[in-house]
Formats: structure tokens, sequence, C-alpha cells
């Protein structure tokens, strides 16, 4: 509830207006407030930071590490244990020379940059279906007020049919075709309805507002670009984390496989305070053992023999090269995509100017219509002249052109979806985002 309420403080900061259920949410603060809610960015800014720490890790090998220990005994030795005994010991270790660790240190540090890329494509993906989402809600928002338009009209037809039908005029089958297009009509608007509040849902989801708080601003929504599968194409973040991530891996494994056969040098230092405290140490020394002892070196670590290191760099190996075969599947994937959305553009694209025509030619019908009414079709009433038109057929013409005017809608919605997805197919999503934010 305390997430829910911060997040719809932010939305309606964003908004410059309080934010109740009649308020108008932008697109901008959907995407925003979508890449915020996003459990896969923020795992994937987790990663990040998990990416981070390894990267530390490697350097931190060569600086040296201090470890301090003291105990005090509780029972009294016997004997000689093998070791001074000691009341307190300083131990300091590093790495002085490693040519295997260079090669985790830049396998981490690709390892940091694959994260931050699989981040961004995260940012991306969430931007980009919840901008769908938005753009699809506003389309069926207009085509729900076309709609109910077209349930008058249909209503008044009805009305119309049912007094053709008592005075004669019209058989009793037009007046039931008249009640059947009001029902597809009603239907199609329960339909909506539906879509409507799904997607309502599905942004509420996305962004984490209180149900009912989502209402849509066409203003907020910038032209989506014409673009073609001719436009150049950049590598994705998604591509882009993958082949940043089989680097790391064939680094990590050539790192394994040196491990067994390069040495690798360490620097130590240790200090021990001896105590003579419940133990009889110095009756075994010609001497008594100083109270402080003081040791240092450098020791040279060279592999003969280690089957376990082996099969682990094998296994570094294999993992390695399953990375670079997954990097080349998601690099043709997407390649495949650019082809599928380009052709898919290309199809959508006219079948939303022939609904456009269409559309035009059903509002010049209706306007015919509407004047005949006015002024009559000026064909006379002598024989042979064509009927006057009835105010059936305004109805029928208004419902057409209210059909078309969706249809339109529906097909430029498609198109709009289609460009989206290949903007980002092409890695020209950052471009969208940024139109989202000079909007």
């Amino acid at each position: 509830m305390v997430r829910i309420a911060i997040l719809t403080g932010v939305a309606a900061m964003m908004t410059g207006t309080p934010l109740s259920a009649h308020a108008q949410v932008s697109l901008k603060t959907v995407v925003d407030l979508a890449q915020r809610n996003s459990t896969g960015v923020r795992a994937a800014a987790a990663d990040v930071d998990k990416a981070n720490a390894q990267l530390s890790e490697t350097k931190d090998t060569v600086i040296p590490t201090v470890n301090v220990e003291t105990g005090l005994p509780v029972f009294p030795e016997v004997g000689y244990t093998g070791s001074p005994p000691s009341i307190w010991s300083v131990t300091v270790q590093s790495l002085v020379y490693s040519i295997p660790q260079k090669r985790y240190f830049d396998a981490a540090g690709y390892g940091l940059r694959a994260a931050k890329a699989r981040l961004l494509d995260a940012r991306q993906q969430v931007a980009l279906d919840a901008s769908t989402a938005y753009v699809e809600l506003d389309t069926v928002n207009q085509e729900l007020a076309d709609v109910q338009q077209e349930e008058q009209f249909a209503a008044r037809l009805v009305e119309i049919e049912v007094q053709r039908t008592e005075a004669g005029v019209d058989p009793l089958s037009e007046q039931l075709q008249a009640r059947l297009t009001a029902a597809q009509i009603k239907l199609k608007r329960l339909h909506l309805e539906t879509r409507a509040a799904n997607l309502e849902n599905q942004l509420e989801t996305l962004t984490g507002l209180p149900p009912g708080s989502i209402k849509v601003d066409h203003t907020s929504i910038p032209e989506i670009p014409q673009v073609r599968g001719d436009l150049t194409a950049r590598e994705i973040e998604g591509v882009k984390a993958s082949h940043l991530l089989a680097t790391s891996k064939a680094l990590q494994a050539k790192g394994d496989w040196e491990t067994n056969y390069l040495p690798e040098l360490r620097f130590s230092l240790e200090y021990l305070r001896v105590t003579t405290l419940l133990n009889s140490v110095n009756q075994y020394f010609k001497t008594d053992l100083p109270a402080n002892n003081f040791a240092s070196g450098i020791s040279i670590n060279l592999p003969l023999l280690d089957m376990g290191r082996r099969a682990r760099a094998k296994e570094s190996a294999a993992d390695a090269l399953r990375s670079k075969i997954e990097a080349e599947q998601a690099e043709k994937q997407n390649d495949l995509a650019i082809v599928d959305l380009s052709g898919n553009i290309r199809e959508l694209d006219t079948q939303a100017e022939i609904a456009s025509l269409k559309q035009q030619i059903s509002d010049e019908q209706l306007k015919t219509v509407l004047t005949q009414l006015e002024l009559g079709n000026g064909s006379g009433t002598g024989p042979g002249s064509t009927p006057p038109i009835s105010p059936k057929a305004e109805q029928q013409a208004r419902i057409d052109e209210r059909q078309k005017a969706e249809d339109a809608l529906d097909s430029g919605f498609e198109l709009a979806k289609a460009r989206l997805n290949l903007l980002r197919a092409l890695g020209h999503m950052d471009d969208w985002l940024h139109e989202l934010k000079a909007k």
C-alpha cells in the first residue's frame, strides 16, 4: 500500500494535477512509472549490482587481506603442540602476479557491460509494452465513442423499420435485419468495453497505480515515426548483452585453462605474539621463545597435476561456447524479426490507406444522402424517376460511416504497433523515448 501511494504521488507530480479516478495520465508518465515498477527492470538492476561486486572482487585480489586472530587457552597445555602458542596474531596476504587473474578481471568487466546492456534492454521492452497498451487503449476509447453513436443510429433505424412494417411498406424481414444490426453493434460495444477494461488493468499492473486511476490523454502521444526496414539498424541492447556475455565467458574459460599451466606469485606477512600463559613451551627449546615473532615471503604456486582444475576448465570452455551460440541465435532472431516486421508494415500501410479511403468514401456518401434528404434527389416524381431518399437510408449511411471510421482506427493502430516493434528491432527505441520526453 505504501508503494502504491508513492507511485501515485509520483504520477501526480509528473502530470501536474491531483491524481484521481478522472485524472488524465500522460503516456510519458505511464512509461516512466512502468519502468520504475517493472520486476524485470528491478531484477536487471540487481544483476548490475552483482556484476559490479564481481568486478570489485577480481580487483581486490591484489589488495592485501589482513586477518587478526586472538584467543586465550582454556586449560593448561601439556607437551608441545607443534606451533608456538600465541595470544594474538596478524596475517597479511595478497596476490602479486597472475596472468589468469587478468583474464578474470577482463571477464568481470565484460560481464558488467553485459548486465548494463540487459538493464537498458529491459527498460526499452517495458517502454514498448506500456506504449503499445496506452496507444491501443486510446484507439479503443475512440472506437467506443463511434460505436455509441452507431447504437443511437441503429436504435433509430429499428424505430423506423417498426413504423414501416406496421404501415406495410417493408416486410418483417427488414425489421428483423435492423434488429440484428443493432444487436451486432451492441456486441461490438461490449467487446470494446471488455478490451478497454483489460488494457486499463494491464496498464495499472505495469505502473502500480490503483484501479480506475488511468485515463488516456490523447495529446500526450507523439507521432509514431514512419519507420521502414531500410532504416539503418543498430545493435539492440539485448543482442549486445548476449555478445558481451559470450566474450566474458570466453575470457573466463581462458583464465581457467591458463591456471593449469601458469604459475602465480603471492605475498605473505605474519606477526605472532607468543604467550607462556598456561603452557611450558620454553622447556622444549634451548633458549626462550621471543615474545614478538615476524615473518614474510613470496610464494610461487606452479600447478603440475590437478584433474579437478582441468575439468573446471573444460566446463568453462563448454559454457563459453554455449554463450557464443546463444548470442548468434539472438542476432539471427532479431534479423528475422526485422524482415518479418518490414513485410508486415508494407501490408499494414496499404491496409490503413484502404481503410482511410473507405472512410472518406462513406463520409462523402453520407453527405450526399443528407443533401438529398434536405433538397431532394432532383429526379422528379414522374415515371422512371429515382425514389426519394428515406430516413432509413440516412441511418444506414450513418452506421456505415461510423463502421468505416472504426476500421480506419483499427488499421491505424495495427500499423502503429508494427512500427513501434520495428523501431525496437532496429535498435532505435531510444528515438521514441526521446520523443516522449520532449512531448
